[in-house]
């Protein structure tokens, strides 16, 4: 069972079905105690960095690094990706979870922001054996929608370029983070989102 948190605004109807075509039951829940003990925990997001503010609030902030800690594995998806830094300039007062250093910043490029669209991925050295990408040609085309980009820091398993370069996806031990919306990034989102689960039940057997 995966349990998808809700913030009041994620895009948590179009995760789900996309789950569910998988074969994936879901949950939706912004129950702390739910969050707490779940098997499997993913965090859609959508709209501005201080929309996260609710988790620490709601005390779903604290849930989730309870479950991190605990081997719970956890997939953030554009909103959700970048809350696994320390934070965003975009809401300096809004502290992310810390798992992956460094701020989201707004693109500086003369392209037009938001960045929305179609773009490549490209896998980092430390990315070649990424189990979230297992199976996904490099250079693949996902699809985005964002106007601030995450740091290309430790546990950066791919790249992509929009003038500049920015993080399009983060995994470290239980914890991965996509900017992309893998729901509607075709068989490569889909994909995708089947070795998370993949992982998951691998996990959840040992």
């Amino acid at each position: 069972m995966i349990t998808l948190i809700d913030y009041k605004a994620g895009n948590l109807t179009s995760v789900r079905k996309a789950f569910t075509h998988l074969g994936q039951e879901s949950v939706i829940t912004d129950d702390p105690e739910v969050v707490r003990n779940a098997k499997v925990l993913v965090l859609p997001g959508v709209g501005h960095f201080c929309t996260t503010e609710r988790l620490a609030a709601s005390g779903v902030r604290d849930a989730v690094l309870d479950a991190i800690s605990r081997g719970t594995p956890f997939l953030g998806i554009c909103v959700g990706m970048q809350w696994q830094y320390a934070g965003s300039t975009e809401a300096p007062e809004t502290k992310g979870l810390g798992l992956f250093e460094g701020s989201c910043e707004r693109f500086q490029t003369k392209l037009k922001v938001p960045h929305v669209g179609w773009n490549q991925i490209q896998r980092t050295v430390e990315g070649q054996n990424s189990r979230l990408l297992e199976g996904v040609p490099d250079e693949s085309f996902v699809y985005f929608t964002h106007s601030y980009r995450a740091p290309v820091v430790a546990g950066v398993c791919a790249v992509t370029v929009y003038d500049e370069i920015f993080a399009s996806c983060v995994e470290r031990d239980n914890v991965f983070g996509v900017q992309f919306h893998p729901e509607k990034s075709g068989d490569t989102g889909l994909r995708i989102l089947k070795n998370f689960c993949n992982y998951a039940a691998e996990r959840s057997a040992r």
